[in-house]
């Protein structure tokens, strides 16, 4: 099913094509829904920040690719206002059941979710924004998916990512054998499973493929060392360790899962270290006037 107006059809079903989205490493269980609130929690400013600078505001029609339980479409939704409108796409049907009801809980009007591939969107009325975060790593073409994505924005409309850079989480995490065991583990797991661990530093040539404007770009890496923290990053293990087990990566050197988040808290706190367990890469840039 695609996004349907009133009005002829402009068809971006030849994507299907050139890209399907890998499965999704991490499911769609309560537990990830409820990590995803949590992580999305502690990235909202910076992500509120990107789309601000990237011009997003009131007025705007936005399309969010790959919305999962609607984190950034709500966020967009607020800052387009009553005048705007968001357009979150997910293809996972109990994912996008939890985000129309946390959509619902919001009191939000000028939001609405839409179960399709992103090889199946189609509309009649041209966005003024796609944006997406944590998206276009699990593409494997996300080139050709941006270009045909453009074909729905109007000229001069905003094109603005949020990915990840797994390097720098890597190097801080030399001298923390724990922490440093579990991100190598994530890292080589997405790369058995064709996910691609540094998409984010990827957009720089991803963009161009695209047709599209060398982007700007940031980067910003989240560091702490408190429990809280620590938890993030066995939370993320949680959710991916059946597809540890598919991959035939052994687990055992991370040890007893039930005190793991302790152990990584402890780890930091007796080194007097701060640890990341995200990097994130934020990329935007305009379509060209034809």
């Amino acid at each position: 099913m695609g996004i349907r107006d009133q009005g002829v059809l402009t068809s971006t079903a030849k994507m299907a094509e050139i890209s399907r989205a890998s499965d999704y490493a991490l499911g769609s269980t309560d537990a990830e829904h409820e990590r995803l609130i949590r992580q999305s929690a502690r990235i909202a400013p910076l992500t509120e920040r990107f789309f601000r600078e990237a011009g997003i505001g009131p007025g705007y029609r936005v399309l969010d690719l790959g919305s999962g339980v609607g984190d950034v479409a709500i966020l967009a939704a607020r800052l387009v206002g009553p005048s705007g409108e968001v357009v979150g796409i997910e293809r996972d049907p109990r994912t996008i059941t939890r985000a129309r009801a946390r959509t619902l809980e919001s009191g939000l009007s000028n939001v609405t979710f839409t179960q399709s591939d992103v090889c199946d969107i189609t509309t009649a009325k041209p966005f003024d924004a796609v944006v997406g975060r944590y998206i276009l790593m699990y593409l494997p073409d996300p080139s050709a998916v941006l270009r045909a994505l453009t074909q729905l924005l109007r000229p001069g409309g905003v094109v603005a990512f949020l990915d990840v850079s797994w390097a720098p989480v890597i190097a801080l995490a030399a001298g923390l054998p724990l922490w440093s065991a579990c991100t190598s583990l994530i890292v080589e797991l997405f790369r058995r499973s064709g996910v691609n661990p540094e998409m984010g530093l990827a957009l720089r040539q991803v963009f161009p493929e695209a047709a599209l404007p060398v982007p700007k770009m940031h980067m910003e890496v989240l560091l702490a060392g408190d429990a809280e923290f620590a938890r993030s990053l066995h939370d993320l293990l949680v959710s991916l360790r059946p597809k540890f087990e598919q991959c035939q990566l052994n687990l055992k050197q991370l040890g007893d899962f039930d005190t793991l988040a302790m152990r990584l808290h402890a780890e930091l706190a007796e080194s007097n270290r701060v640890a990341s367990w995200l990097a994130i890469v934020s990329a935007w840039s305009r379509k060209l006037a034809s």
